[in-house]
């Protein structure tokens, strides 16, 4: 084996770590934004949301189209807050694919809501998501969203 040979093949292992570790940064900055969501609706404080979507996102619910998140923030989620005392996530498990300058991610979870006052019934929900982020520059944020939910069966 000569020296130079031995030069490529720690130049070429070189480029393989970066490449793989670049991988494992993406993800982790994918999770985080999905986390952020995530943890940002159990606080019932979505001020900051918007920062986790490109303006130009699109978000689907239950069979329908909410529009932007600014819409679904303004019309949808914003108001529905205002009621809730808590939303609390239970069995969140997240899977990560990264491809390029493109994330998909899908969520399983189960959700429970209770209202101010008591104002309703608590709400038990079986619940799946699937976003996909898109990199801009350095930047993940989500671009388009998807989620839905029914209701827990119990065993009878």
């Amino acid at each position: 084996m000569t020296f130079r040979s031995v030069l490529t093949g720690l130049a070429v292992a070189a480029v393989l770590a970066t490449s793989a570790q670049a991988q494992v940064t993406d993800e982790q900055r994918v999770r985080t934004v999905i986390t952020a969501y995530k943890d940002a609706i159990e606080r019932l404080d979505v001020s900051q949301t918007p920062a986790l979507f490109w303006d130009d996102s699109e978000i689907f619910e239950n069979g329908g189209v909410e529009g932007s998140f600014a819409y679904y923030l303004e019309h949808h989620l914003g108001p529905e807050f205002a009621d809730l005392d808590a939303f609390d996530f239970r069995d969140h498990v997240i899977k990560v694919e990264v491809d390029g300058d493109t994330a998909f991610v899908s969520e399983t979870y189960t959700y429970h809501i209770t209202f101010k006052g008591g104002a309703r019934e608590m709400i038990e929900r079986r619940g799946v998501a699937t976003s996909v982020l898109r990199k801009r520059g350095d930047e993940w944020r989500i671009d388009v969203y998807h989620s839905s939910a029914r209701p827990i069966r119990r065993p009878s």
